[in-house]
């Protein structure tokens, strides 16, 4: 989402939310939001105190929609599913200014319209999203009670054969790590359980498609399960590389040619592929509509010789 930034000059002190909500056409709520997220400036300066009165030179910075022509694969009155495309941020980081799925959800169904739960950037397929406060309210809900079934496909390295459950728990990296949004296994983290499936076994590559059922929803769970078990998903740029090249990736300082040396993809090969709930009593078991096998081979079979 492109952040902008909108200048005022006021001549005389006036209310921080009456300015906010007239000049912005947002409500109370909103502005509150605003100021405490630290997007208005007085006069060069950030405003902390958010019941003062201001005058001057005032800055607010806002989001300003520049879709990415994402259309989405299902929708109703409530809710919507996208497929995203690996490589494409859900919501915007900070003022970054940055095309993201969020440009896409509120240039069609409006402000109020939201994504109900996690993807990371680099995971391709299926999104959850509210078209209004109170489903998404609802919806969220029913990821927090793990009222929701989600499966995953991945490619991975070496030969799996049998299903298994992955029983580990999982803690974020200590704060002295290069890499702090990483987690590993540890028995003083939070507790993790993945179903883990094997779909088809390529000898000549050595490389094993599988679906992934998460039953709980950490942090990289997935990713950070299947390195655990020496099955690292194939492209990923975090785990199964040193630290040193998972900060530098993170810090925008691999190239595209040392990415696809060390990871043997130029993404990561991992797609939300179904998801299943209960809304309004009826049952909605969404499937992305892409040939994950096909798409994921493809990828790794034109590098596998680099």
């Amino acid at each position: 989402m492109a952040y902008v930034t909108k200048k005022f000059f006021l001549h005389k002190p006036e209310k921080t939310f009456k300015f906010l909500m007239e000049n912005l056409d947002i409500s109370i709520h909103e502005a509150q939001r605003v100021v405490d997220r630290k997007r208005v400036f007085v006069n060069g300066s950030v405003l902390e105190e958010k019941n003062s009165q201001i005058e001057g030179e005032i800055e607010v910075v806002v989001f300003q929609p520049n879709p990415l022509g994402l259309k989405p694969i299902f929708e109703n009155e409530y809710f919507a599913f996208f497929d995203k495309p690996s490589g494409v941020l859900v919501h915007p980081r900070k003022r970054e200014v940055v095309q993201t799925l969020s440009d896409d959800i509120k240039f069609l169904f409006g402000k109020d319209a939201n994504v109900v739960h996690r993807i990371d950037k680099e995971t391709s397929g299926l999104v959850l999203v509210s078209k209004d406060k109170n489903s998404e309210v609802f919806l969220k809900n029913l990821f927090e009670s793990r009222a929701v079934k989600k499966e995953y496909m991945a490619l991975v390295f070496g030969k799996l054969t049998e299903s298994f459950v992955i029983d580990e728990k999982l803690l974020l990296d200590k704060e002295d790590s290069l890499v702090r949004i990483k987690v590993h296994v540890d028995t003083l983290g939070k507790d993790a359980l993945t179903r883990i499936e094997p779909m088809s076994y390529l000898e000549k590559y050595d490389v094993t498609l599988i679906k992934a059922i998460p039953l709980t929803g950490r942090q990289h769970q997935i990713r950070a399960h299947l390195f655990h078990v020496k099955h690292p998903i194939i492209g990923d740029p975090i785990y199964g590389v040193d630290e040193e090249f998972a900060s530098d990736f993170l810090e925008g300082k691999i190239s595209d040619d040392e990415r696809l040396k060390v990871t043997k993809s130029s993404r990561l090969l991992l797609h939300a592929s179904r998801v299943v709930f209960e809304f309004n009593n009826e049952i909605f078991d969404i499937h992305s509509p892409v040939n994950v096998e096909e798409i994921f081979l493809k990828e790794y079979c034109s590098h596998d010789k680099l």
